[in-house]
């Protein structure tokens, strides 16, 4: 029993001082763990404050560098202020110097103005006085000493003037004989017209005189619109029932029947419906062209021919060599060469192309430099005709060497077509061709749109951009025209030179 309870007290006591050791024990651990918590804290504290510390200092030394920036900015801005105001200082001084130095001028002008009036007020005076002692002297006045003066300078020069009178009128003489041969070349010239009138006019039947007012339109507003876009002359006389279109180039005249002969139809005759009428026309044409080329090739029996190589046979409608007419001229040397091959067993169809096509530089020749043979090879090597038709057409001016047979047809085709009486006329031709010269003279001016050669060449319309060019200008243009005409050209009598700039402003109401 009382081991049992020594044992329980033992045991007792055991779990009290295991309980109390225990107690201990925790209580050492914690204060270990706490203090290890509260040591990271403070690390965590102290490198946050050391951070903080860089990131001040950081930003210490960035305004420090953005404040001397600033400074250094501010102080050049300050030196360029300062040069500036220098300069406007220096400038300023520069212009009152100036100004008085002006000041000085005009008052010194002033002051001279006044001297030379008064010299001249004094100089008056002086004349005068001498006139009137002159006078007393001569016993004479101012108009009786002029008499004897002239009297005795006339007897003791009275040879010389004898001389001189008869220099003067042989002189005379002369240019009376140079403008006499002149009025007589250009009479001719214009009684040449009869041989070119039914080459170079067209007659248009009116319905009625009536209509003859309405063409020439208010104060002649609307044939003066016609002749400016079609570049002939009307003319408008007492024939009846009729007028007449005159010009040198065929297409413009052509034109010019179309359009009227659409206007008369019509019945509205006005600038506004002239323009259409006109444009109508050309289209008319370009399509009267075509179907003059392709008539020719089928004339002739030719087929497989590009078709703007065939526009430009049509072309050759509208143009004249020596008077004779270059289409049907080609057309004839086609079927004459074509004929001669034949008898001489030569390549035929080979022959007629070369005829058809010898003269087609004739279509633009007005319009690119160089001859018509030069011409007419470039065009048919560019539409890619055989080099066999172009030796044979080459040749018949025997400009080039005669290269095949047929080259030898086609020159004398061409001479036969050609020297046939009532052909050619050289007359004619001439006189188209200085009429193309006058019209290509003023053409090359830049400010020049167009120009047309009228009456017979003894006037040139000059069309000019009334945006490009002043009143002034036009005048001076005139004169420029005039005198390169003087000097590259050689003409009987004169020609007028008529520039003019007009300005049409177009608006619709809608």
């Amino acid at each position: 029993m009382e081991i049992s309870l020594f044992m329980l007290g033992t045991v007792i006591v055991s779990i009290s001082l295991g309980s109390v050791l225990g107690y201990y024990a925790r209580q050492t651990i914690a204060k270990k763990q706490l203090s290890t918590a509260e040591g990271k804290a403070e690390k965590i504290i102290k490198d946050a404050e050391k951070k903080a510390e860089d990131i001040l200092l950081n930003a210490k030394k960035k305004a420090v560098n953005i404040l001397d920036d600033i400074k250094q900015e501010e102080k050049e801005r300050k030196t360029q202020i300062q040069k500036m105001e220098s300069r406007l200082a220096k400038r300023e001084e520069m212009i009152d110097k100036k100004m008085v130095d002006l000041d000085k001028g005009t008052e010194m002008l002033k002051q001279k103005a006044e001297e030379i009036k008064k010299i001249k007020e004094e100089t008056k005076e002086i004349k005068e006085e001498e006139m009137k002692r002159l006078e007393k002297i001569a016993s004479l006045n101012k108009e009786q000493a002029k008499q004897v003066l002239l009297q005795l300078t006339e007897e003791e020069n009275k040879k010389e003037l004898t001389e001189r009178l008869s220099k003067l009128e042989k002189e005379a003489k002369d240019e009376i004989e140079k403008k006499a041969r002149d009025m007589i070349t250009t009479a001719v010239q214009k009684y040449a017209s009869s041989h070119a009138a039914e080459i170079t006019t067209t007659t248009i039947s009116l319905p009625s005189d009536d209509i003859k007012g309405r063409i020439i339109g208010r104060e002649g507003r609307n044939i003066k619109t016609l002749e400016q876009q079609t570049g002939v002359e009307i003319i408008i006389d007492d024939t009846p029932e009729a007028l007449v279109i005159s010009g040198f180039d065929p297409v413009r005249r052509e034109i010019a029947r179309i359009a009227l002969e659409k206007l008369i139809e019509d019945g509205r005759i006005h600038p506004t419906r002239i323009d259409e009428a006109v444009k109508f026309a050309k289209e008319e044409i370009d399509k009267k062209i075509r179907e003059a080329g392709e008539a020719a090739t089928y004339d002739v029996g030719i087929a497989g021919i590009p078709p703007k190589l065939v526009y430009l046979l049509g072309r050759l409608r509208y143009r004249t060599s020596f008077g004779q007419n270059v289409l049907i001229h080609s057309i004839e040397v086609a079927h004459l060469a074509g004929a001669l091959a034949a008898e001489l067993g030569a390549d035929v169809n080979l022959a007629k192309k070369a005829g058809l096509f010898h003269d087609i530089g004739k279509a633009v020749d007005h319009e690119i430099q160089g001859t018509h043979i030069e011409i007419g090879i470039k065009i048919l090597e560019k539409f890619g005709i055989d080099k066999k038709v172009i030796d044979a057409m080459k040749s018949h001016h025997e400009d080039y060497p005669f290269a095949t047979q047929e080259s030898y047809l086609v020159a004398a085709a061409d001479a036969i077509s050609a020297a046939r009486p009532g052909a050619r006329k050289d007359t004619l031709e001439n006189y188209l061709k200085r009429l193309e010269e006058l019209e290509n003279v003023v053409n090359s001016f830049e400010e020049v749109e167009k120009s047309f050669a009228i009456q017979a060449g003894r006037e040139i319309r000059v069309f000019v951009s009334p945006e490009e060019v002043d009143d002034l200008r036009a005048i001076k243009l005139a004169k420029e025209i005039a005198n390169k005409i003087e000097e590259e050209l050689k003409y009987p009598g004169e020609i007028k030179v008529n520039v003019l700039r007009e300005l049409r402003a177009v608006e619709y109401a809608r």
